[in-house]
Parts: structure tokens; C-alpha cells; sequence
């Protein structure tokens, strides 16, 4: 299968420089949203080049500096979801899930320029791969407790293994880290300026990754945050998640008060689906196991009106005022709640 071929995939611009092929997701209208389709070329795109000896890097990337991918596309997920029902919807989200997993078992280098935004969907499609560079502009997050969805393309895998529980604060809250913050919590390898990326770009066509990295000096700042305050650990240290909103509202730091608000916005159902999610993939030994826990839990969320409701009043309506189903976490029925610890 030739570039030609495979460049037909709208979106997604596919090439061969030297021995990289490279993969330049082009969606900018939509900050390169991940829907099926652009997945599928992405998968075609390191099938035809599994074999080929002439192909020794894979680089994927933006062609816009905003974005390299905000995530998947939720609003075709609601519009099957509502008109084709769980079934269909989850079959759209699951084979992005799957082209996720073949970058991380890829038996050629990867390389990621993770430039610009990356949440959810982009997390799964840039942080699984053994390269990756963030910059000055880029913004990592798993915001989808938010919208009524749960930490998914292997998010919860990654932020289970942070530093002591800032992973679980990020995947409630859905709080962001910047480019230095990824790369101490472990979601990212190399910051540099973003106009280095033109260099490595070069250099990446003719060397193997590890060569040219090892002469690339990180630029991150010495100090990015990433241990949390004693007294915000010990506020997630809790037994349940209510009793973490409890320990919140108890906490004078401004950053509990921040993360209080964050939650008490998010659906309670992804909240605790989230919280059930963390612990699990912290649990199994395995990306691939956590990809599966999160599959089970995304098919639940699926089942529940709160995700169309999320998409609607964040992106669609963008009034910003769902109506969670329950509204509350001592809401959330019993048999909802055990649906959830026997997964």
C-alpha cells in the first residue's frame, strides 16, 4: 500500500521522509477531534509499514501549533449514540481504542510531538508510544468526568502510575498539566521549545530516535509541580469519593477549594466511575488490562443519559448547565454503584 493510497484518509496526512514515515493528523477546524475513520488510516498507515525495512521511525503529529488532538469526536459519538444506540456508539469509540493499543505495541519507534492541546482521545493517541515531546504550548488533560464520560484511552493507566495520588486528583477534577508537568508525572519524555520541532523533525528522517534524544537537552523548568500539599494528599487518601469531597470542603488550601468546584460540576456517576477506574488500573499489571477495565466502564457510561447531556450543554449547546441523572452522588443507586466494583 503506497502514501498515495493511504493520504486518502480524510485528515490525516501520511508520507515517507528518509526512513520516518510520518502521520500529520489535519482536522484544525476541529483540533484534530479522533473519529473512527481517522483512526482506521492511522491503523492502515502502521500495518503497511509494520514490514517495510525502508520505514525504521513513525512519527505522528499537527499540522496545527493549537492542537495536537483535543480528544475524540464527541459530537459524532452523541449523534450515534442517540440515533444508532450504545451498540454503535461504542463501537465508533472502541476502534480508536484499538488503533491506541497498536501504537503502544508498535515494534518500530514512535514518535510523538504532543504540540498544543492533547486530552482524552489525544492522551491515548500520543502518550502510549516510547517518544514523546511536549512543548511550551502544549496542555495535557483527561477532562471527562466533565462531560459525563470517564478517564478512558488508557488515561487511567497513566495516571495511576503518577506520583502518589495526583493522578487520581486529575482524573476527578480533570485539571490540566502543562508540557514541564507531563513530563514529571511521567505522560511525557522531552520538553523543548516548539521551534525545535522543525530540527528533530529533520533529524528524526535519517537518525533513530534514541540517538537523537540523547543530545536534545530538556528545556523544562526545574521545578514543575507535581507532589501534591500533604494536606490536598491526604484529602484524596479517602475511602470514597464523597468522603474526598467531604475532606475538600474541610481544606483551607485555595487548590481544594478549586478541585471542590471541579467536581461538584462533573457528573456524580463519572465521578465514581472515575474514582473505580483509578484504583483498577492501578490494580492490574497491564496496558492492555486497563484498556479493558475501561472499555466495561465505558460501556455503562454509554447506557446512562449523562454522557449525551455532558456533550450537549459542553459542546453542543455550550450552555454549560447539564442535568446530571442523579445530581448527586448519595443519589447514585445501589445496584448502579455494584454494577460498578464487579467489573
Amino acid at each position: 500500500m503506497t502514501e498515495a493510497v493511504l493520504s486518502e484518509v480524510e485528515g490525516l496526512a501520511v508520507s515517507r521522509v528518509g526512513h520516518m514515515g510520518r502521520l500529520v493528523l489535519d482536522r484544525p477546524k476541529k483540533l484534530n477531534a479522533l473519529d473512527a475513520g481517522l483512526a482506521q488510516g492511522i491503523s492502515q498507515a502502521l500495518d503497511a509499514w509494520r514490514d517495510d525495512d525502508s520505514v525504521q521511525v513513525v512519527l505522528i503529529e499537527s499540522s496545527s501549533p493549537r492542537a495536537f488532538c483535543a480528544g475524540g469526536d464527541l459530537r459524532a459519538i452523541r449523534e450515534a449514540l442517540l440515533a444508532q444506540g450504545v451498540g454503535r456508539a461504542f463501537a465508533l469509540m472502541d476502534q480508536a481504542y484499538d488503533t491506541m493499543r497498536q501504537l503502544a505495541a508498535y515494534p518500530k519507534p514512535v514518535v510523538s510531538f504532543l504540540d498544543g492541546i492533547t486530552m482524552g482521545g489525544g492522551v491515548g493517541l500520543g502518550c502510549h508510544v516510547p517518544w514523546r515531546v511536549v512543548t511550551e504550548r502544549s496542555v495535557l488533560a483527561m477532562p471527562e468526568t466533565g462531560i459525563g464520560l470517564v478517564p478512558d484511552a488508557g488515561g487511567s493507566w497513566l495516571l495511576s502510575r503518577t506520583q502518589g495520588l495526583a493522578g487520581l486528583r486529575l482524573a476527578l477534577t480533570g485539571g490540566r498539566m502543562d508540557g514541564a508537568q507531563a513530563v514529571a508525572m511521567g505522560l511525557a519524555d522531552i520538553h523543548t521549545h516548539s521551534e525545535a520541532l522543525d530540527s528533530l523533525r529533520a533529524a528524526l528522517a535519517h537518525t533513530l530516535p534514541e540517538q537523537v534524544f540523547a543530545s536534545v537537552q530538556s528545556d523544562a523548568p526545574a521545578k514543575a509541580a507535581v507532589a501534591l500539599p500533604p494536606e490536598l494528599e491526604q484529602c484524596y487518601a479517602a475511602a470514597t469519593v464523597a468522603e474526598v469531597m467531604e475532606r475538600l470542603q474541610a481544606c483551607d488550601l485555595p487548590q481544594a477549594q478549586q478541585d471542590l468546584e471541579d467536581m461538584r460540576r462533573a457528573s456524580p456517576f463519572s465521578l465514581e466511575a472515575a474514582w473505580h477506574g483509578w484504583h483498577r488500573a492501578r490494580q492490574v499489571d497491564t496496558l492492555d488490562a486497563a484498556f479493558d477495565v475501561e472499555r466495561s466502564l465505558v460501556r455503562l457510561v454509554l447506557e446512562r443519559p449523562d454522557i449525551a447531556e455532558g456533550i450537549r450543554a459542553r459542546l453542543v449547546d455550550r450552555d454549560n448547565a447539564p442535568v446530571w441523572q442523579p445530581a448527586r452522588l448519595a443519589d447514585i443507586p445501589a445496584p448502579v454503584l455494584q454494577a460498578l466494583h464487579v467489573l
